[in-house]
C-alpha cells in the first residue's frame, strides 16, 4: 500500500506511550570521526542538538579526512569500544541510538552484543558500506556481520548502492526499482527501511519509508527536489541521527521522517554560506536556529 505523507492520519491513545516520549531525548551516536566536523560523530552531535536532543558519542574509528575524502582510518581496540559503550549505558538512560561507521566484523560484533544487553528503545542504523567514490568500505566478513546487525535495529537508512548490498542485488536503476528493493530488504531483515533517492539522476529527490511489519509492505513517500550545491558532505550521517532524535520525541516514524527531511533540506540549502573546505562542504546544521535567532534579535522589543 502506498500513501503520501500528507494523507497519513492515525489516532493513537497517548497514555500507553506517553512515558516513552521525551521533550529532550538522550541520543547516543556510535560512529567514526570527521576532523572537519561535517560527518561522523561531529555531524551526529550537531544534528541531534539541532533536532532537540541531547547528544552523546562513542567512537568506533578515528578517521583522517576532509571535504575531499578519507586519507586513513585508525580502529581502536574493540575492548576500548566496549568500555566506552558500557561507561555511557551504566550511567545514562538512553532514549535512542544512531549507528554509523562500523569498520570491521569485530567492531560490529561488539556493538551487537552491547545492543543485546542494553536493549535501547530505538536503534537507527546508517549502514556505511560504500564510499563516495563507489568503493566498498567493508570486507565480506564485515558485510555479513552488518546484515546480521540490521535485523536488530528499528530503521535502516541506506543510500542506493548500500541498499543493493543489503539486498545482495544489482544497484536499482530508477525510483520504482529502489522502492521494490527496499521492500525486499524490509521483509528479509524484519526492519523499516528509509529508501533515499539522493543518487538518482534528474531533478526529483524522493524518499520513502518502507515497512513490512504489519504483514504487508506499507510505503509512505516523501517528495523532494535536487538542490544545486556541493555541500552534501555528511548528509547521510546527519539525516539518520536526526531521525533517531525526532522519533524519540514523537514515537511516530512518518512524522520523524517528515520533520527530519524539512530540517535537512534547510541545512543543505544554507551549507555554502559556511565556506568550509574546497571540496564537498558540510551542511549548515543550525541554519534555521541562527536565522530565527537573528530575526528575533531584529524584532522591536
Amino acid at each position: 500500500m502506498t500513501r503520501t505523507s500528507e494523507h497519513l492520519v492515525e489516532t493513537v491513545d497517548p497514555q500507553p506511550i506517553a512515558h516513552l516520549r521525551r521533550q529532550v531525548p538522550r541520543v547516543l551516536s556510535i560512529a567514526g570521526t570527521d576532523p572537519t566536523g561535517g560527518a561522523g560523530i561531529q555531524a551526529d552531535l550537531k544534528s541531534i542538538a539541532a533536532n532537540g536532543g541531547y547528544g552523546m558519542a562513542v567512537v568506533t574509528a578515528l578517521v583522517a579526512q576532509n571535504t575531499h575524502g578519507v586519507r586513513s582510518v585508525h580502529v581502536p581496540p574493540v575492548s576500548f569500544l566496549a568500555e566506552q559503550l558500557d561507561a555511557v549505558s551504566d550511567d545514562v538512560e538512553i532514549d535512542a541510538v544512531k549507528i554509523g561507521m562500523l569498520a570491521t566484523a569485530d567492531v560490529i560484533a561488539t556493538v551487537s552484543e552491547w545492543l543485546g544487553r542494553v536493549d535501547p528503545p530505538v536503534v537507527v542504523l546508517d549502514p556505511v558500506m560504500v564510499a563516495t567514490s563507489g568503493d566498498r568500505l567493508l570486507d565480506k566478513a564485515a558485510e555479513r556481520a552488518l546484515r546480521d546487525l540490521a535485523s536488530r535495529t528499528d530503521l535502516l537508512t541506506p543510500n542506493i548502492p548500500e541498499l543493493a548490498i543489503l539486498a545482495e542485488e544489482a544497484v536499482a536503476a530508477d525510483w520504482a526499482a529502489v522502492i521494490d528493493q527496499a521492500a525486499r530488504v524490509s521483509v528479509r531483515y524484519g526492519v523499516r527501511v528509509l529508501a533515499k533517492g539522493g543518487h538518482l539522476v534528474g531533478g526529483d529527490r524522493p524518499d520513502a519509508l518502507v515497512d513490512s511489519g504489519g504483514g504487508t509492505v506499507d510505503v509512505v513517500e516523501f517528495p523532494g527536489v535536487r538542490i544545486d550545491t556541493t555541500n552534501t558532505h555528511g548528509t547521510g550521517c546527519s539525516l539518520s541521527s536526526a531521525l533517531a532524535t525526532q522519533y524519540a520525541r514523537s514515537r511516530d516514524w512518518p512524522e520523524a521522517v517528515d520533520e527530519s527531511k524539512q530540517w535537512l533540506t534547510e541545512s543543505i540549502r544554507c551549507g555554502a554560506a559556511l565556506e568550509v573546505g574546497s571540496g564537498h562542504g558540510p551542511i549548515s546544521h543550525f541554519a534555521g536556529l541562527w536565522e530565527r535567532s537573528a530575526s528575533l534579535a531584529r524584532s522591536p522589543r
